[in-house]
């Protein structure tokens, strides 16, 4: 972070994102649920094998977030990521944007935008990602314990699960400024909220794209992306 601050011009704002990526598909997740003690409540479980990736990234300090929902996991997908959260970084700002070495990325034909700089986290290290907090957050509260009827329907799903989380600031903040105070485990509830928060205000964050075209969801008017 030193290198990245003393390449820029004197009097820069810095901001910390973290990002990552999510896979959403019919073969769900089953998470805990309440229920009466002694009982054993049932929860269905689809079979088939559709699926989209969620592309997410968020800033803990200002409580906001950059998300596109791809049909592929690539090194373009990246690029389109990168491309939406550098409209999101405050202007006049400079983002260093945390995330882990797959090979998306780091390839050599991601053009990196000029607000933001990488920095790769060290092998087999998913506690320092606080993304990775914001995506069970996410299956344990809205993508989780349903059925998915189409491939519609899961980027639809996953369009409200991220405008909801991004409707609501302070638990970006909580959740992922909790990175550093968790160890991973495989509990479905892992997540641990901040002692404290500061209420900002949000800004709707979610792009879909098919088939290689970028545009707004073509789902329910719940989505709010476009």
């Amino acid at each position: 972070m030193a290198e990245v601050r003393a390449g820029l011009a004197p009097g820069t704002s810095v901001e910390v994102w973290f990002q990552d990526e999510m896979r959403v598909g019919q073969k769900n997740k089953l998470t805990y649920r309440w229920a009466r003690k002694g009982s054993r409540p049932r929860a269905i479980h689809d079979q088939r094998t559709q699926s989209t990736y969620v592309f997410g990234a968020v800033c803990p300090e200002r409580g906001t977030g950059a998300a596109v929902v791809l049909p592929a996991c690539n090194s373009e997908a990246m690029q389109l990521h990168l491309d939406e959260i550098a409209t999101k970084v405050a202007p006049g700002a400079h983002a260093i944007l945390i995330l882990d070495q797959a090979g998306w990325h780091g390839a050599k034909e991601l053009r990196i935008p000029a607000n933001i700089s990488l920095l790769p986290l060290p092998p087999r290290a998913p506690e320092l990602n606080s993304q990775e907090n914001i995506w069970q957050f996410m299956r344990q509260n809205w993508l989780s314990n349903r059925i998915f009827k189409s491939f519609d329907d899961i980027v639809d799903h996953c369009c409200y699960a991220w405008n909801t989380l991004i409707d609501q600031p302070w638990k970006i903040m909580s959740i992922a400024n909790a990175t550093g105070r968790l160890s991973v485990t495989h509990c479905e509830d892992w997540y641990q909220p901040a002692e404290s928060v500061t209420l900002w205000d949000s800004q709707i964050s979610c792009t879909v794209i098919q088939d290689g075209n970028r545009g707004g969801c073509h789902g329910p008017s719940h989505c709010g992306a476009g």
